[in-house]
């Protein structure tokens, strides 16, 4: 299963959905307008009641919001993601400097550890024909033995790499749900906003936005940190291979601590998305998962 395709699925089915907000932008507009009668009516009138000159400063706010609905998806929706943009590609690109640093480490340490292994006696750890003859000396019982082992250990660390690839595609899953119905309901949120009672609903809806927005940029750093420590433990084996006398370890253990490691971190990244911006309703839907 590709997983990298899945994550770009995602990130198409954000693109085709945007055109949707169309959609509600005729019943946001009704609304706003109605709204900004009521809200421009009721300050003229308690202005001309109480004898005090009309501040028209403030009577701008509902034609201001108006023309954010009008013009939602370019004005708002585009203007949002061309801020954001940046960050999203500044942290993928740590993220990819990271990995190619991590793979080379990775290359490096099997390099040594094939010769580690032939010096050890044990060239058919790392040799396929050697692996092969070696196979064919074992008795049935030994032979049968050995493949169960190396069944069961393929079989955990392929299960979690699974889980851990499912714990990502799950959060880009529902970070692309929740900023879909942000942006098709973000006409009808701008235009409650007019109303006397729900001016915190602009900002809220932006500050939401944004936060489930980051949660891409916060899953490259985690991940780019993730990386981080894998490099420099590799570093500590290279170093550590380049002793004659040393023997590696053969077990995968830290590999699999990591991918647990990662699987909990992916699913508190919402919680730290709410750290860099502050907005509810993301977290709390959250909450059962964390």
């Amino acid at each position: 299963m590709d997983f990298d395709n899945l994550h770009q699925v995602l990130r198409n089915l954000y693109q085709e959905m945007m055109p949707l907000c169309g959609d509600m932008i005729g019943v946001a507009k009704g609304i706003a307008g109605l709204g900004a009668l009521f809200y421009v009516a009721y300050r003229v009138w308690k202005a001309l009641a109480s004898a005090e000159p009309i501040d028209v400063f403030p009577l701008l706010r509902p034609f201001a919001i108006g023309l954010c609905v009008m013009f939602f998806p370019t004005v708002v929706l585009g203007t949002i993601n061309a801020v954001m943009s940046p960050v999203v590609q500044g942290t993928h690109a740590i993220l990819e400097g990271q990995t190619l640093d991590l793979q080379a480490y990775q290359q490096q340490k099997d390099d040594l550890e094939a010769e580690a292994r032939r010096r050890e006696g044990k060239a058919w750890l790392v040799d396929d024909e050697v692996y092969e003859q070696r196979l064919a000396d074992m008795g049935i019982t030994e032979r049968t033995w050995y493949d169960i082992k190396a069944g069961f250990r393929q079989l955990v660390r392929d299960f979690f790499e699974l889980l851990f690839n499912a714990a990502g595609l799950t959060i880009d899953t529902l970070r692309t749900f929740f900023l879909v119905v942000l942006s098709i309901l973000g006409p009808l949120s701008f235009a409650l906003s007019i109303y006397d009672g729900f001016h915190s609903t602009l900002a809220s809806w932006i500050s939401r936005y944004i936060s489930v927005y980051l949660w891409l940029p916060i899953a490259d750093l985690f991940s780019a940190v993730l990386a981080k420590i894998q490099t420099l433990m590799l570093q500590a084996d290279v170093l550590a291979l380049q002793d004659p006398n040393y023997i590696p370890d053969s077990g995968s253990g830290v590999y699999i601590i990591f991918l647990i490691i990662g699987i909990i971190g992916y699913f508190t990244i919402p919680t730290v998305a709410e750290w860099v911006i502050q907005s509810g309703g993301a977290g709390g839907a959250m909450g059962g998962i964390n």
